[in-house]
Formats: structure tokens, sequence, C-alpha cells
């Protein structure tokens, strides 16, 4: 009996050392999708003569390479080692970073973030296999809402830590990953534990190349839509491409026996909703932040410090709510907890829709609405990825955790284009406002759309390891 309890205490140890380690990779690869956007107009100034349409590749790069490659990333971490492929990304993430610091001109700039992006793809799901494989099943739903809210501190630290960054050097934007990156790679190399992925042939290249392709093409016409017009040829191209790319992943899938994304896992209990509400909600999550800067920034004429002081608030909330969520889930069920998250999310939007004025107010209009979404945030994206992730097998926990990563990638680009494409162009103050209003209700009706799809979760009993898919 006390062996019994002394190995249970054991491995309680271990997956806190283990999420801790992964959290600190996984902070830095979404703190990069927040972090930079406030660094372009120094960037620009330090590159002379660089437009800004150049410099948006700086982002949309990360954001294209990131989302294609998580599921081909996840995929080669189930099949071999969840910790190599942890590690590998982690170091190629930071060397990205480091280059990044160094770059003379854009285009150099946008090759380092392809690199950096790179990196990311593959640490992302397999440091959350990692947290899986290490955390007894009966914790496993506390230890990903965790995970999940340590990548939701991006959100809130990036404008932040950003903006006072920016103020130094825009290049410590990227510098300051490198030391903290080293020290995880340290950490991780003497204590993850090295997990054997299920081996096997290699996954189907061709549904790989794929899918990447699909992906990419998509998040490009989503992000160049505005850019290029939503008719344009580059725009109706990169759709018609990522339509046929599509098909033949799902042909490949289908005949391979080795496929990237089983079908099977799509019948596996949740996980074909919580991909549905992962794209949901954040496209409402992504509509949000972006309108809560362009508001402060470009209505309200704040600094860009300032704004990411005044968004802090509703982020630093999501770890306390997640852990906090965990009660309610054991009382009324995930389901609920998710649709409540969706309506508490829109609520908090409408707070926006209704008491924001032309005239700048902190506290009575943006601080409310911030606020309670993060509360709605808290409630969702934690609880959605432990619904996702509770059906699945050991031997798919990193290939699971991809799928529902780009599902949330998706919806982030989404979010952005459906927002830009609702403000339009408004002329005056006026029609500023009443641009922004209609802006809310969209994204308040997307957040509980996700609420709803999401009633129907259940955390379901993990799979034995001898049933993978």
């Amino acid at each position: 009996m006390n062996t019994v309890v002394a190995e249970q205490e054991r491995r309680a140890v271990d997956s806190r050392v283990v999420l801790g380690i992964v959290s600190v990779g996984v902070l830095l690869s979404s703190l990069d999708l927040f972090i930079v956007n406030v660094a372009l107009p120094e960037i620009a100034v330090d590159f002379a003569g660089a437009r800004i349409s150049g410099l948006s590749w700086v982002l949309n790069a990360y954001a294209i390479v990131f989302a294609a490659l998580l599921v081909p990333a996840g995929r080669l971490g189930d099949r071999g080692s969840n910790r190599t492929t942890f590690l590998i990304g982690l170091a190629v993430f930071v060397l990205g970073s480091a280059l990044c610091a160094l770059a003379w001109n854009t285009g150099a700039l946008v090759a380092f973030r392809v690199l950096q992006a790179i990196g990311g793809a593959m640490l992302t799901p397999a440091s959350l296999g990692l947290v899986l494989t290490a955390t007894p099943p009966e914790r496993r739903a506390m230890a990903v809402r965790l995970w999940v809210a340590f990548g939701g501190l991006g959100a809130a630290l990036g404008p932040v830590l950003g903006g006072l960054l920016v103020e130094i050097d825009w290049r410590w934007v990227f510098l300051v990953n490198v030391p903290i990156g080293l020290a995880a790679l340290y950490f991780g190399w003497r204590l993850l534990p090295n997990t054997r992925g299920d081996g096997g042939p290699l996954p189907d290249g061709l549904g790989a190349l794929a899918l990447i392709g699909a992906v990419a093409s998509l998040i490009l016409a989503l992000v160049k839509g505005t850019d290029w017009g939503w008719s344009s040829p580059g725009v109706l191209t990169a759709f018609a491409v990522a339509v046929v790319l599509a098909v033949v992943f799902a042909v490949s899938s289908r005949r391979h026996a080795s496929p990237v994304v089983d079908p099977a896992l799509l019948r596996l209990p949740n996980f074909a909703l919580m991909v549905g509400n992962a794209v949901l909600f954040n496209i409402a999550f992504a509509g949000m932040l972006l309108s809560v800067v362009l508001w402060a920034q470009n209505v309200w004429g704040w600094s860009a410090l300032k704004t990411g002081l005044a968004i802090a608030p509703g982020p630093l909330l999501v770890p306390i709510v997640a852990i906090a969520a965990g009660r309610f889930i054991g009382r009324i069920g995930a389901g609920p907890v998710i649709a409540a998250g969706g309506v508490v999310f829109g609520a908090g939007i409408l707070w926006w829709a209704l008491a924001v004025t032309l005239t700048p107010d902190y506290p009575g209009g943006l601080l409310g609405g911030m606020l309670v979404t993060g509360l709605g945030v808290g409630l969702t994206l934690p609880t959605t990825f432990a619904a996702g992730t509770a059906g699945l097998p050991p031997q798919r926990f990193a290939t699971g955790s991809a799928v529902l990563s780009m599902a949330r990638q998706l919806g982030l680009a989404v979010g952005v284009a459906v927002f830009v494409a609702v403000l339009g162009a408004p002329v005056g103050p006026d029609a500023t406002l009443e641009a922004f209003q209609r802006g809310w209700y969209v994204i308040a009706g997307a957040a509980v759309a996700a609420g709803i799809v999401g009633l129907a979760a259940r955390l379901p009993r993990p799979v034995a390891p001898n049933t993978a898919p």
C-alpha cells in the first residue's frame, strides 16, 4: 500500500515538473503571436524604407507556418518521442529568436520568423503530449486547463511586455526569448521523461504535404483578404488551392495505413465537437483582441503600452478561473461550463457595445468588458482542451492536441478577417462607433454559438493505452 502511495506521489511531482518546464515553451510560443505587433512601427523606422505591407509578413509568416505544421509535427511526436520533438522544437525556436534579433532587413526577419514558427509548431503539441503522459488520468483535466492557461498568459503579457521592450530596442522583443528558452532547454534535457512513441510506419507523406498546403493556403487567404481584396485572383486562388488539397488530404487519409490524422479520431467522444468549438470561440477571441487594440489606439489615441496595460486584467484572470472551473466541471459537467463561458464572453463584448463611447472612459467602458471576457475565456478555452483530449489514447496525445491547436489558429485567422470586414472603412467618429458596435455584436454571436456547440461535451474516461485508433 505504501509503495503504491509513494509511486502516486512520485508521478504527481513528476507531472508538476513536466508541466512547469513545457509551459515555458508554450508561453514563449504564444507570446510571439502577440508581442511582435507593437514592435512593427519601430522596425519600420530601423529598416529605412521598409513598407508596412512588407512588414506585415513578419506576423503573417509566423501564423501561416505555425498553423500549417502543427498536426504533422504532432504526429511525428506521437510516432517517435514527444520529449525529443519538444526539445528540438524549443531549440529551433530559441535559435530563430536570436536570429530575429540580428536581422538586417525585412526579408531576413521574415525568414527567421519562419524558423521560429517551425520550432513553435514542434514544441506545442509535443508539450501537451508530455503533460498528458506524465499526469495520472484522474488529474489530466486540471493539467490541461493549466497548460492552456499558460498559453493564455501570452495574450496578457504580449502587448505589455512588447511595449516595455520596444522602449529599449525592438530587438529585445526577440532577445527576451533566448535566456528563458535556454533555461527551459537545460531543465527539459535533464528532467523531462523520455516517452517512446508508437513507432510503426512513417506517416502518410502525401497527406502531410496536402494538409500543410491546405492550411497554409487557407490562412494566407484569410490574412491577406483585406489587403488583396476578397475577390482578387490571389485570394480566390488560395481558397481554391486549400479546397483541392483538403480533398487530397481526406482521400489519402482514408487509404493510407498510417494517416497523419486517423479518421477514427473524429469519432472519439467530444473531439469533433471541441474542434468546432475551438474554431468558433477563437473567432470571437481574435475579434475581441483586435477590436480593443484598434479602439484604444486609433479612436482614443492611447499608446501601445497603455493599451497593453488596459488589456492585461482580462487575460490575467484566465489562470485563476481555469483552476476554479475544475470544481464546477465536477458538479455540472464540462458542457455547461463551456456553454456558460461562451455566454459570459459574449456578455463582456456586449458590455463594450453598450457602454463604450468616443470619450475615453476606462473604468466604465473597457475595463468591465475586459474582466467579463477574461472570465469567459477562463471557463471556455481550458475546458475545451480538457474535454477534447480526455478521450484520446496515449498514442495520439500529441496529434489530437495538435488538431485542437490548429483549429484554434484557424479561428484566430477567421476572427481577424471577419472583424476587419465588418468594420469596413468608416468615416467620422459617429460612423466609427457604429462600425465597432456592429463588429462587437458579430463577435458576441460567435461566442454564444461556440457555447451552444460545446454544450453537449462530456468528460469521458481516458482511453486505455492499447486501444489507439
